[in-house]
């Protein structure tokens, strides 16, 4: 067996901080570069902010299908150009910020 370190990769990222105003920068990111994205709220006059208590989230379009994104997720653009989410605890045990 032989062992593989990850090779060294920037990637852009936004991270959602549960809100709807939050949500409308990361859609509009994503939309520019041609992929999906949209906000879904169980109850638009509650979900203006965070509050744990009306299910709200972000959906993208995935190479694996639609995902969604929850509160403090990061969504990531890899590489190839594709989207995805990403937790936060996973985001930061793999990725670094960089100087732009």
């Amino acid at each position: 067996m032989g062992r593989y370190r990850k090779k060294p990769v920037e990637i852009e990222a936004m991270q959602w901080d549960g809100t709807a105003a939050g949500a409308t920068p990361i859609i509009d990111w994503i939309l520019s570069h041609g992929s999906t994205a949209n906000y879904t709220c169980s109850n638009s006059d509650r979900c203006r902010e965070y509050n744990g208590d009306t299910p709200h989230w972000i959906s993208i379009r995935t190479l694996e299908g639609t995902m969604r994104v929850g509160l403090d997720d990061w969504v990531i653009r890899g590489v190839q150009g594709e989207f995805y989410p990403c937790r936060d605890d996973v985001f930061a045990a793999t990725y670094e910020a960089v100087d732009a």
